[in-house]
């Protein structure tokens, strides 16, 4: 027997096959691109999703024998994308990815209303669901009127997969009409949101089975036994099953186009005013809370685009030992920042440039910038009465060795790297899809990987970076005032 985990990124859909012990079988990737038709958009159509599908599902039938016996799959998600869907399931308009920022004065209007925080756990970020529909209501009511159903693009796959209208709880989290702790649809969020309950999918847990695939894709894919479809999950809620963290405490930190430090929670305990996410996980009677962080590698990756240097010759020239912080400070904010600030409008900067200032200063800046970013959401999360002792590293960034140090450093943890493998968003999907069609119990099977090597703070520097990071905690609203 096998089991397909499926990654529907925003720039690509990694598929990975496990067989019944958990181990990869084999991967396949299909790229797609998103459209910026005016600046803050972001969209994609989702017929792209479903070609790269098929495709990834072609290539896993022609190189892997075992694809014959898959019996589970499951589906992790881009969080927050609004795709619209009439009453015969056709798509209505391209669908409103996560990183879209249209609907920033809507966001604050929802985030406003008494009530809609308390009642969600969480602040109305610009990119969350709801208000992207409220956006589409006052500038596109035709496409409102419409609608039958609002998926987010997991659930928009598993309809595609079974022919239902299903999405779980920690996708389902991030649209601000869930009420978290309650894990159902929230009739006064909806009504904030001037939208119906019967335009929402039905809610499941994410290892729970939401449907079974369909039968001429069955046929079609080479199948001859059922195969459960799982309710799925949001990418960081199944990464966070890809590493195992299920447990208080337990977590990961990503360094991929965005930055997010995520802590698994045993209760549900929302702390809205840090501008951390509190969000259901994938598995019954837990939750999650991460902190966010907008253009975490972006930023090295912006530093590379204007200075013409690979973002791997920008930080490896650095060599692998930290020093002290020096005088130029980076502000990470590219396109706004949402923990611990939940701010669309402000912008990057450097201070304390000098005619002295070299392109390893200016590496070491951006390294720090976002290392003290990622000190804000851990802050955060010790706030909202998490411990976290040490972290597991995963994501792009975690490639550089000397950002690592840097990061343990600033954040007083260390940071644990697994070996090579598979253990991201397609590993936590695909044991979901195992759980879903086995029954298996989820914690003997979101285990946590083999550590290669584990990255401990530069005890020598800890009150060099403390100080650092309050100096940069004092640089945002000096900046934001005369921006």
């Amino acid at each position: 027997m096998s089991y397909l985990g499926i990654d529907l990124g925003t720039s690509g859909l990694r598929a990975l096959l496990l067989d019944e012990s958990g181990a990869p079988l084999g991967a396949a990737e299909r790229h797609y691109a998103a459209a910026h038709p005016h600046p803050g958009w972001s969209e994609q159509d989702p017929a792209d999703w479903i070609a790269a599908l098929e495709a990834a599902v072609a290539e896993l039938r022609e190189k892997c024998p075992d694809f014959s016996g898959l019996r589970g799959i499951g589906v992790a998600g881009h969080i927050h994308g609004a795709t619209l869907l009439d009453a015969e399931d056709r798509v209505i308009r391209p669908c409103i990815l996560w990183n879209d920022t249209r609907a920033h004065a809507e966001a604050a209007r929802l985030d406003a209303m008494e009530g809609v925080r308390a009642a969600s756990g969480n602040i109305v970020f610009p990119g969350f669901t709801a208000p992207k529909l409220e956006w589409v209501r006052a500038h596109e009511p035709d496409a409102h009127a419409r609608i039958a159903k609002v998926l987010l693009p997991a659930a928009y796959l598993n309809l595609y997969l079974t022919g239902e209208h299903a999405a779980d709880m920690s996708d389902s989290a991030g649209t601000a009409w869930l009420d978290v702790g309650a894990r159902d649809w929230s009739d006064a969020l909806l009504d904030a949101g001037h939208m119906r309950r019967a335009q929402m999918p039905r809610l499941v847990e994410g290892c729970e089975r939401a449907g079974t695939l369909r039968p001429d894709l069955a046929a079609a894919w080479g199948l001859s036994g059922p195969v459960a479809v799982a309710g799925g999950a949001g990418d960081n809620a199944a990464a966070a099953c890809g590493i195992g963290a299920l447990n208080e405490g337990e977590g990961f930190l990503s360094l991929g186009t965005s930055g997010v430090l995520l802590a698994a929670r045993d209760g549900y305990h929302p702390a809205p005013e840090t501008a951390l996410h509190s969000f259901c996980h994938a598995v019954p009677g837990r939750w999650y809370q991460m902190g966010v962080m907008l253009s975490a590698a972006d930023s090295l990756t912006w530093l590379s685009s204007i200075t013409g240097m690979g973002a791997a010759e920008l930080t490896g020239a650095l060599g692998d030992e930290i020093v002290a912080p020096g005088r130029v400070r980076f502000l990470p904010y590219l396109s706004g920042e949402r923990t611990p600030h939940n701010d669309a409008q402000i912008r990057g900067s450097f201070t304390g440039i000098g005619a002295d200032t070299t392109r390893d200063d200016l590496t070491r800046a951006v390294l720090e910038g976002v290392a003290y970013g990622l000190r804000d959401s851990l802050e955060a999360l010790k706030a909202a009465g998490a411990e976290v002792d040490r972290l597991i590293a995963i994501g792009g960034g975690s490639r550089s060795r000397y950002w690592l140090r840097l990061i343990a450093t600033v954040l007083g943890v260390p940071l644990d790297l697994p070996k090579d493998g598979e253990f991201g968003a397609a590993l936590g999907a695909a044991r979901l899809g195992l759980v879903a069609a086995t029954g298996t119990a989820p914690e003997g099977v979101m285990t946590a990987p083999a550590i290669g090597e584990s990255i401990a703070p530069v005890a020598d520097l800890r009150e060099a970076y403390d100080a650092g990071h309050a100096a940069f905690r004092r640089a945002y609203p000096a900046i934001r005032a005369i921006q």
